[in-house]
């Protein structure tokens, strides 16, 4: 009797999954969660994303309270997963805290996190132009130099409702989405985003630094829009002339701020 051929119990695979870079400019737990605090409020902004913090801009500073630093960014959903740059001494300190130290040139990340300031919801202050803190900042990976032009997109097509909690991101390429992307749901393009059904969700386009990336949708209803990094939520509500609406959004003239305008379908 021939014996059934059981699949290994342990597999390795590589991934490139994507990972948010939090630039750090100072390692004073009161100090960081001031900044966390001014850029998302009380949300739980990142559901849950993994988060390498940059400690090259973190000074002289030999030792830090990690576990502080780590429950501040859970605070708003980041899982700390490791650290990278700094001094030796400080390296030592955050693996003897348990966090992993990863090489300077890992490039697995995500897009920046960015306010559009010109864009803030009409019950909301608009920031400032620039509303990251210097002691906290975030980095996306920028294109390389005199890189070649790649060609025409390949473009992922999902069909299906996406739920709260689930996430789909179109690596190198256009998304199409046929469906609703309900509240909670997240959808990722290094290229444009197109939802031919209500956007409840969120939708960042041009993850990796695309300032010519759009996102389309037939029905505007999101709580957050990003593209190549600049965002704009909507805690308070959609604009009454967009709500429900047909939607484009793109970068302004100044690639600091979104544009959101209605689009023509007829």
């Amino acid at each position: 009797m021939k014996k059934s051929k059981q699949a290994p119990l342990i597999e390795f695979k590589g991934s490139t999954a994507p990972v948010i870079v939090v630039t750090l400019r100072s390692l004073e737990p009161e100090a960081l969660h001031s900044a966390a605090q001014e850029i998302f409020g009380d949300s739980h902004f990142f559901d849950g994303d993994a988060g390498l913090l940059e400690l090259a801009h973190a000074g002289e500073q030999e030792r830090a309270d990690w576990d502080t630093i780590c429950q501040c960014f859970a605070r708003h959903g980041l899982k700390v997963i490791g650290v990278r740059g700094g001094n030796p001494a400080l390296q030592a300190s955050a693996q003897a805290a348990g966090l992993p130290v990863f090489p300077v040139d890992e490039r697995s990340q995500r897009p920046a996190p960015q306010a559009a300031p010109s864009q803030a919801a009409p019950s909301q202050a608009a920031p400032e132009p620039d509303p990251t803190p210097p002691q906290l900042a975030a980095e996306a990976a920028p294109a390389a130099p005199g890189a070649p032009d790649p060609g025409p997109r390949r473009t992922l097509i999902v069909d299906r409702p996406l739920r709260s909690g689930q996430q789909v991101y179109a690596r190198g390429c256009d998304l199409v989405v046929l469906a609703a992307v309900n509240p909670g749901a997240e959808v990722i393009a290094d290229g444009n985003i197109h939802i031919y059904a209500p956007l409840r969700g969120r939708a960042l386009a041009g993850a990796t630094g695309d300032s010519k990336a759009r996102i389309f949708t037939t029905r505007f209803e999101a709580e957050l829009v990003s593209v190549a990094g600049v965002y704009r939520t909507f805690e308070t509500g959609v604009p009454d002339n967009l709500a429900a609406q047909p939607v484009q959004v793109k970068l302004g003239a100044d690639a600091s701020s979104l544009l959101l305008e209605p689009l023509k379908l007829d």
